[in-house]
Order: structure tokens, then C-alpha cells, then sequence
């Protein structure tokens, strides 16, 4: 049992070097660290990431710390404890960098693995999730730093190798992102080799042209079309070429790219509140991934509602756009008792912390979002491969 004594919290740079939440707490067994990332591109529908301010969370926590003495955790569903304490008081990112924490000091005191926390029946027989990799980038994530320069419409082109071992799956994409910087070369005269937010490569190409690249890979494709990112007064406003597409042409441009290029993975292809077009995209593809992220926003009642009207067949599960990893697991309850697949992802602007790792397969998530390459990415995709190499 972890008696909590202290806790605290600064701020410190994420990958995009913008300010998040570090939190510490400190037990008889030492101090225990974790930190939360950023989204940038964000569904309306997520959880504020801190009630004021960064700094105003941090004060909330110092002024709190005393409650926390009064708390002895044993087991993962006593973070409720946390949520009882400070609930209405911090943000979803406080919540989560919080409880990670937390869940840190447990797995000390316990000698545990964080998965085995929150799933102590695991022994290793179970899925490992299947990786997803942001090769090429365009939309919120990626900036040109030369005026008058396109960019993708579509947020990330991903690759999903079919490899069931973590390890090979890795490799397989990094050597793929290798090819596709020479083929982006050629291709793309305003291609310098630059990358975006989340290490994808920059490129003046339009949604189709990555596709026509990509496609030589040999490895199943998908895109994150983050499409509220460009959607407004009812149209989705396209600048790579500049064109305008209402809800239906936009639901029938989506399908022939899903035909053309064979997707296997589409995330967010409609604004997000229209669960109509994302029913009516599954109904055309059933044996596609059709993926709910800023739909959903890994909340249990908005994933309920997706599954009332068949919207979606999986779902972004990000710990720190609702806050609570109590709510996380619901959420994952909901989804496997419904079929749904379940994807936990990383944000744009990210930090060294790994635990995304333990809680995707502690959940048996079925699928890991984590770019392919950089440093805050790759901490999480080698702590994944470390899991699966000791359960071997």
C-alpha cells in the first residue's frame, strides 16, 4: 500500500517546446515523476487540459497536498481517491500526469509492472497492439516555413505494418519512412527533408500524391483526416487544391480514396459532431478501421453515442483528453463489450514519458499510435517492445 506524503508540480517543454505539466509524488519508497502531453490539434469535445492555466493548476496542487496524506493506494481503481480530492479543481493533463504518477509509486512498492496494475491476469499469451506510424504530415501539425508554400489537407498518412511482433513492426516502418524521403525528393521540389510536430516529413504534395508514394511500401495504409480541422459553415474547405466539398462530396471523395489506395485505416474523415457520414462510411466499408478521435475524444458517453449509430469500429484512445485513467478504462470496457477497436495514440507535442506503453497493452489495446520516428516517440514504441521481450 503506497501512503502518499507529497505532491507537486512544474512545468516543463514538450517536444514543440511549449509548457505542460510535470507531476511528482513523493512516498516512503522516493519520488515518482510523470508528465502529460499537449494536443494541438483538439476536438471541441475534449476535456480542458487545465481548469485556468498551467500555473493555476500547479497552485491548486500545492494547495491540496495535505489531502493527499490522508490517502493510502493500493490497486488502480483507487485513483478515484485522486479524482474525490481534486475533482472540479484541475485539468484533464493535471489529472493524468497526476495518476501516472501515482500508478508509478504503486508498481515500486509492488514490484510490479504498471500493466500488471491494471491487468494482473495478463501473462503475456495476449495481442501486443499493432503499431501505427506517422510517415508524412500535413494540416494543424505542419507549418511551411516558406510563404505561399501547400501542405496536406489530410493531417497524417500512416503506415500499419501487418507484423504482430512490436520489434519488426518498428523496423519495418522506420526503414519504410527511410524510402519515402528519397521517393518524396523526387517528387517534390519544395521538399527539403523538413519534419513536422510529430517527426513526419514535410512535403507541398497533395493528399492523393502522398498516397501515390506511400502506396509502393507494400504496407497497409491509413490517414488521419482530422477533417474539422478545415471544415467550416457546413464545408470542407480544401487549400491543396482549393476547392470546396459539402458533407455528401465529402463522403464520396473519402471512399474513392479508401477504393484507390486500398486504406485500411481512416480516422476523423468528417467534422466532428457528424456521426451521420461516419455511419454511412462504415456501412461502405465494414472491414476498414473507420475511427472515431475528435468524435469521441475518449469519452464514455460520446463513444456510446457513436455506437448507437454505428459510427464508428474503433476509437483514439488519448489518457489526457479526458483526464481521468478511471474514465480511460471505462471507455476500453465500453469498446471491447461493443467490438470496437481500441487505438491509444500519443499527442502532437509530447514528452519522454513512456507510460502510454503499459496502459496500451494493460488494456489490450489493439492498435499503438506513435509515430515512427524521434526521440519522444520512440521512448514509447521501446518501452512497448520491452514489454513484449520479457513476457517471451
Amino acid at each position: 500500500m503506497v501512503v502518499i506524503k507529497d505532491v507537486s508540480a512544474r512545468a516543463i517543454l514538450d517536444s514543440r517546446n511549449e509548457k505542460t505539466i510535470s507531476v511528482s509524488v513523493r512516498t516512503s519508497d522516493g519520488i515518482f515523476s510523470a508528465s502529460a502531453p499537449n494536443g494541438k490539434s483538439k476536438g471541441k469535445h475534449e476535456a480542458k487540459p487545465y481548469k485556468k492555466s498551467l500555473a493555476d493548476d500547479i497552485l491548486t496542487l500545492r494547495k491540496f497536498r495535505d489531502y493527499f496524506s490522508e490517502e493510502n493506494i493500493e490497486y488502480f481503481d483507487d485513483l478515484k481517491r485522486t479524482e474525490d480530492v481534486l475533482n472540479g479543481f484541475v485539468g484533464a493533463n493535471t489529472f493524468f500526469a497526476l495518476q501516472s504518477a501515482v500508478l508509478k509509486a504503486i508498481a515500486k512498492k509492488e514490484r510490479k509492472n504498471i500493466w500488471e496494475l491494471i491487468n494482473p491476469n495478463l501473462s503475456g499469451r495476449e495481442k501486443f497492439p499493432r503499431l501505427v506510424g506517422n510517415c508524412v504530415g500535413g494540416g494543424k501539425h505542419t507549418n511551411f516555413s516558406e510563404s505561399g508554400v501547400k501542405k496536406p489537407d489530410f493531417q497524417e498518412f500512416l503506415l500499419v505494418p501487418k507484423n504482430k511482433n512490436a520489434e519488426e513492426a518498428f523496423a519495418i516502418s522506420k526503414n519504410a519512412k527511410k524510402e519515402m524521403q528519397r521517393d518524396l525528393k523526387n517528387a517534390d521540389k519544395n521538399f527539403k527533408g523538413g519534419k513536422n510536430d510529430e517527426d513526419a516529413f514535410v512535403t507541398s504534395l497533395n493528399e492523393k500524391e502522398v498516397l501515390e508514394i506511400m502506396k509502393k511500401a507494400k504496407i497497409p495504409l491509413g490517414v488521419d483526416i482530422a477533417a474539422s480541422g478545415f471544415y467550416k459553415r457546413k464545408k470542407y474547405l480544401y487549400d491543396n487544391p482549393m476547392l470546396k466539398r459539402d458533407s455528401e462530396e465529402q463522403l464520396n471523395y473519402v471512399s474513392n480514396l479508401v477504393k484507390n489506395f486500398e486504406l485500411f485505416y481512416i480516422e476523423d474523415p468528417f467534422n466532428e459532431d457528424d456521426f451521420e457520414n461516419f455511419s454511412k462510411l462504415l456501412k461502405k466499408f465494414p472491414d476498414r478501421l473507420i475511427v472515431g478521435d475528435d468524435l469521441t475524444t475518449t469519452n464514455p458517453s460520446r463513444l456510446k453515442k457513436a455506437i448507437e449509430m454505428k459510427s464508428i469500429n474503433a476509437i483514439i484512445v488519448k489518457p489526457n483528453q479526458i483526464g481521468s485513467l478511471i474514465e480511460v478504462k471505462e471507455v476500453c470496457e465500453i469498446a471491447k463489450r461493443k467490438g470496437i477497436k481500441i487505438v491509444f495514440s500519443h499527442r502532437s507535442g509530447e514528452t519522454e514519458e513512456s507510460i502510454l506503453a503499459d496502459l496500451a497493452f494493460g488494456f489490450q489495446a489493439d492498435f499503438f499510435k506513435s509515430g515512427i520516428t524521434g526521440k519522444e516517440r520512440e521512448v514509447k514504441i521501446k518501452r512497448l517492445i520491452e514489454i513484449e521481450k520479457s513476457l517471451k
